[in-house]
């Protein structure tokens, strides 16, 4: 099936890792270095140097070579996780692990072994008093990491009694630590209250936004309609605002989201809910919408004037506005205007392009350009990211990745080798691979914006109404009529259904 397939390929660097026929990625890579902050953990090639730091392996069950973790029983990548009192799992682990585990059971049952473990240790130690002093800032250390890469796990009621329950223990034994545990359960909450507002926010926008632009045309007259260059005729301060928009929306996707998109049941679990009946994957495709939600605004803005001049003006302020996406690192908005101006109803406009200065947009189209798997655009992203990496500044660490491309190199890499081998061990080589593209994400997402609000404008990017397919060819015939048979065809039907 799809676990034969001969490759996986990766962003950013579009290098290819070929998997041998049982699944095992064939090539091993770099090292990782084990530092604190995302844009560290993984470098630019590879696995991890330092994870296999004091502990010896009591539990069995784990694979190396040369130092990496490739496999190991889901058992044993469990202990792995869990600190002792000479022992704190590295970073990277703790990410890959915490991400790609959920391919394999839910993450309340993790918790609930992790919580089983901790007091196990407790137990055994009871003659020991100093243990608690010694485990708890370890175990405390633990779960503030959990909570604060993947907070939406702790959603689930079970998530968050286990995660009440450990914190208990921790804090009754210390006075030291109770302190901490309240600070990490009021920065969970108040991460979980803002999503939730989020979400809210966003199905008021799905209600407001529901109308055809076109009824709205109709319903209103010419007098009181907007069009973009009214209400913002900056195409740079447009840019901006796109900017805000993009940011907002990916800094609320949980890296988990990229995992559950395509979660599928596992073999080796006999599980009959199978995770995947609850994908958690919200945010992610809300973000997806609004990049199908922004295309439909450009040819909207295009299609809508009657005058050949005024359209052919709206063309060159979104060339101008995607080059300066382009600038800013914002690849996600450009591509999305890049396919606004691609649709069918506004290429055909054969007469308004005719009058548009297309130089500019001939360049931008080259850098997205589709063949080579994207190379223009992976080359341009890396550039971005090295720029990010050395910024002085918020602007210049802005990166906004071409959104559903991400996703589809994190579907294939997903999809191009098996997730456990034929011994029934997790094949973890995959998941660093998985986690070294997702934290790249993570880091991203963290960017604060440093452009000024312009609420003005941001309520008419994300609300005002677009026209649907057919309104778009509608206008599209009306400023240049039909050229063959087939749109002829199309646009008595469209006239006929629009007066009905």
């Amino acid at each position: 099936g799809s676990t034969q397939m001969a490759a996986c390929y990766l962003s950013p660097g579009c290098h290819i890792i070929s998997c041998s026929q049982n699944g095992v990625p064939s090539q091993a890579g770099g090292k990782m270095p084990q530092t604190p902050p995302f844009a560290a953990m993984f470098d630019s090639s590879g696995y991890n140097r330092n994870l296999y730091q004091t502990k010896e392996d009591n539990c069995g069950g784990l694979y190396y070579h040369d130092n990496n973790l490739l496999s190991g029983s889901l058992e044993a990548l469990i202990q792995h996780l869990v600190p002792n009192v000479d022992y704190y799992p590295d970073r990277t682990y703790i990410f890959t692990f915490l991400l790609s585990s959920r391919l394999f059971m839910h993450p309340y049952e993790l918790m609930a072994k992790v919580c089983h473990l901790c007091i196990e240790q407790q137990r055994l130690s009871d003659l020991d008093k100093n243990w608690t002093q010694k485990i708890a800032p370890k175990i405390l250390q633990l779960l503030t990491e959990w909570t604060e890469t993947f907070p939406y796990d702790f959603r689930d009621e079970r998530m968050m009694r286990n995660l009440k329950e450990l914190a208990q223990r921790i804090a009754s034994g210390d006075e030291r630590y109770r302190k901490n545990v309240q600070q990490l359960l009021q920065n969970l909450i108040r991460k979980l209250a803002a999503v939730t507002q989020y979400e809210e926010v966003l199905a008021k926008i799905d209600a407001t936004t529901s109308t055809d632009r076109l009824t709205l045309l109709k319903t209103k007259p010419q007098s009181i309609q907007r069009d973009i260059i009214t209400v913002c005729n900056d195409p740079y301060v447009l840019a901006q605002q796109l900017t805000h928009i993009e940011l907002e929306r990916l800094n609320y996707i949980g890296p988990e989201e990229f995992i559950q998109a395509f979660v599928q049941k596992d073999p080796l679990n006999n599980d009959k809910s199978g995770y995947g009946d609850r994908k958690k994957t919200r945010n992610l495709e809300a973000y997806v919408e609004w990049f199908n939600r922004l295309s439909y605004l450009v040819a909207t803005e295009i299609c809508m004037p009657v005058k050949k001049k005024h359209r052919a003006r709206v063309i060159e302020y979104f060339i101008d506005v995607a080059r300066e996406c382009f600038n800013i690192g914002n690849f996600n908005s450009l591509m999305a205007i890049i396919s606004g101006m691609n649709m069918s109803p506004v290429s055909r406009l054969k007469k308004t392009w005719a009058k548009v200065k297309t130089a500019k947009f001939d360049i931008l189209e080259h850098q997205m350009d589709p063949s080579s798997n994207f190379y223009n655009y992976r080359t341009a992203l890396r550039g971005a990211t090295q720029r990010s990496l050395t910024a002085h500044s918020n602007r210049e660490k802005i990166v906004i990745p071409f959104f559903s491309l991400l996703i589809k190199d994190i579907y294939f890499l997903n999809e191009g080798c098996a997730n456990r081998l034929p011994n029934g061990h997790v094949n973890f080589e995959k998941f660093w691979e998985l986690a070294k593209q997702v934290s790249e994400f993570m880091t991203w997402k963290q960017v604060e914006c440093p452009f000024e609000r312009d609420w003005k404008i941001l309520q008419y990017l994300l609300t005002v109404p677009v026209f649907s397919d057919d309104a778009l060819y509608l206008a599209s015939y009306e400023s240049e009529s039909p050229e063959n048979h087939i749109e002829k065809d199309r646009w008595k039907t469209l006239r006929f259904v629009s007066e009905v």
